[in-house]
């Protein structure tokens, strides 16, 4: 039998009904996700900084993959580990993990330490998503609230990245690229406080015989196509998203723009998010506030992404690149919601960590994916080819959703079902 985690609080009071009323845990999540994402140095300076220390672009390119396998690692291990070990023990844990290494890994110079704390750093970059995922889950449980909170933390996101991209700039020409690594570090030791403030304790306890809790969480994933034909979806629509931050560079340099007018997208992307989500959260809101999961959205969310994206294909100039990235936005915004909303409501309580981990590393895959199709595309047809395989994996993405809409409205594989009661 199984352990699974308790949820972090039992108490059943009246559901909160907006965000003045929500738990302080909500609130200490979301400022943990910006905290974490806006001093998130490691991963899009790392480069910078290997440069720095003499390192030839293909050592940096191999050390940028090892950080890659540590992000996808990290995300199916803190998935795990929250659902096991609890999710503030869990999210704790990384956070204190990456205090610790991401200061040596700025002192180090060899090139095996270097890529171990490439490894170590990946794995607990990204490490708060499933935690907080899973967390949400367990403090929101109606759908329409859960889908409100969910959008805010995209929005942290959004604008944790937008001050990665400015502060770093500045505190790299001020102090050097060690000193981004250790404001990092001191970030990730401030989240584990808070999470170690207001998270209560969620220690593991046993299970209640005759749940899916007699299946271990990693055989209710493996056996669950749902999960998995979101992942494939997820991995095409995240490409076009990925294309944001890793493409885009590509792309610009090819039409001979500078780094600053790649700033200049960012903030577009930032403002567009700003605007836009609290626009778009009411009606997110009602669409998701049942008990069927978001699966239409999640398809017209991967063709909005494949359009938008693939308009900065089209573009050569800064406005024009900041145009497609800002109306690629909507369908960002669109697709994170619908995919946490399907997440936690395919998911069984005691694999919710688990299930958001499987589904988190579809980012670190897109990350990986979405550089490398742009420089194929770009060097055998140009920008055209670029944006046609970027139309092409939105596409692609709403093609692989469309059997989820019907799969989503029946018993995950391998669930039994109650029989009809006998005919009187």
């Amino acid at each position: 039998m199984s352990a699974t985690t308790l949820p972090i609080t039992t108490t059943k009071d009246p559901e909160p009904s907006g965000p003045r009323h929500w738990p302080p845990a909500i609130w200490a999540l979301l400022v943990i996700t910006l905290v974490a994402r806006g001093f998130g140095f490691a991963y899009p300076f790392l480069s910078y900084h290997l440069k720095d220390l003499g390192y030839s672009t293909q050592a940096v390119g191999q050390a940028l993959a090892v950080f890659g396998i540590g992000w996808l690692v990290g995300q199916l291990l803190t998935g795990w580990a929250a659902d096991r070990l609890g999710r503030r023990r869990t999210l704790v844990a990384a956070m204190l993990t990456a205090a610790v290494c991401l200061p040596v890994m700025a002192q180090a110079h060899a090139f095996a330490a270097v890529c171990a704390g490439a490894l170590i750093a990946g794995i607990v970059y990204d490490s708060p998503r499933p935690v907080v995922s899973a967390a949400i889950a367990d403090l929101i449980t109606d759908d329409g609230q859960r889908a409100a909170v969910n959008g805010w933390r995209h929005g942290a996101v959004n604008i944790g990245a937008a001050i990665t991209g400015a502060a770093g700039g500045l505190l790299a020409g001020q102090l050097g690229f060690p000193a981004l690594f250790w404001f990092n570090a001191a970030a990730c030791a401030a989240c584990a406080l808070l999470a170690r403030h207001y998270l209560d304790d969620d220690s593991p306890t046993a299970a209640v015989p005759g749940t899916s809790a007699d299946r271990s969480p990693l055989q209710s994933a493996v056996r669950d196509t749902r999960l998995w034909l979101l992942w494939l979806a997820s991995v095409a629509a995240l490409t076009c998203a990925a294309g944001m931050f890793t493409a885009l560079p590509l792309l610009m340099e090819d039409d001979g723009l500078s780094a600053d007018a790649y700033g200049w997208t960012q903030v577009a992307n930032a403002a567009a998010v700003v605007v836009l989500t609290p626009l778009l959260n009411p009606w997110l809101r009602r669409r998701c506030d049942g008990p069927q999961p978001t699966t239409g959205l999640l398809v017209v969310s991967s063709l909005l992404l494949g359009a938008g994206m693939g308009g900065a294909g089209l573009a050569d100039t800064t406005a024009g690149y900041s145009i497609a990235v800002a109306a690629a936005v909507p369908g960002e915004i669109v697709f994170f919601i619908a995919a946490n909303d399907i997440v936690t409501k395919i998911s069984p309580p005691e694999a919710r960590g688990l299930y958001a981990g499987i589904w988190g590393s579809t980012l670190a895959v897109a990350v990986i994916i979405a550089p490398v199709l742009a420089a194929a595309s770009l060097t055998s047809g140009g920008d055209s080819l670029a944006a046609l395989t970027t139309l092409a994996a939105g596409a692609l993405g709403a093609a692989i959703g469309l059997p989820l809409i019907g799969l989503t409205r029946r018993p995950a594989l391998g669930t039994p079902r109650i029989p009809a009661p006998a005919a009187s």
